[in-house]
């Protein structure tokens, strides 16, 4: 039988905009699905699902949700130009800031090996698959000793993808012992970032050398 949108509509929006599902994100341990940019944001200010109310991590909830590329598949096939509208804000918003659109990622074909499989040697430490980023952080200023500011101990940082510019904020603040009046700028080259940008984003728009 036909089926009308408005019986799946329920199904496929976001609790917290009230729009339809854009990159389709599941939290793990309660299996409800937002927007990706909506639980980021939401996840900024809180560690709560904003569904059931259910601690998602008590330090990093990033690390506990996942993209759902078979439901946003099935968002995009439901709702008539969703995906076209939303690649072309996303081109216009990009374009807008001098910035150079993402492309799309591209599956890496595997290498077939010939002979003998060659054994390979782990190393002892393993970093955590979800910690893909490394981050380079440098205090402009710091050299002209600007301000009574404590230094950073670590300039380098390992951290998820999915961590915002927000999060390093409030890294940055608790590290350097900073006061809550003062207000904390992060650039990347020629760009002031945004709280809402991962640093995923980031790196695919910007480049590699983006998270320096």
């Amino acid at each position: 039988r036909m089926i009308n949108l408005s019986e799946l509509t329920p199904y496929i929006l976001c609790s917290i905009c009230k729009g339809y599902f854009i990159d389709a994100t599941t939290i793990t341990e309660c299996l409800h699905t937002f927007c990706k940019s909506c639980i980021v944001r939401h996840f900024y200010y809180s560690n709560r699902c904003p569904k059931c109310n259910i601690v998602v991590h008590q330090t990093q909830p990033l690390y506990n949700i996942r993209l759902d590329r078979q439901l946003q598949d099935i968002v995009y096939k439901l709702v008539v130009n969703l995906e076209e509208r939303e690649k072309k804000q996303m081109h216009d918003f990009y374009k807008e800031r001098g910035l150079e659109v993402p492309k799309p990622a591209v599956p890496q074909p595997v290498p077939v090996s010939r002979g003998r499989p060659r054994k390979v040697l782990g190393s002892v430490f393993r970093i955590p698959p979800e910690l893909d980023i490394s981050i380079l952080l440098e205090f402009i200023g710091a050299n002209e000793g600007t301000g009574n500011f404590k230094p950073l101990e670590k300039k380098f940082v390992r951290v998820s993808g999915e961590a915002t510019i927000g999060h390093v904020e409030k890294f940055l603040r608790r590290k350097m012992d900073l006061d809550p009046a003062c207000q904390v700028d992060i650039i990347c080259g020629d760009h002031l970032l945004e709280h809402y940008q991962t640093l995923r984003e980031i790196r695919q728009a910007i480049g590699e050398s983006a998270v320096q």
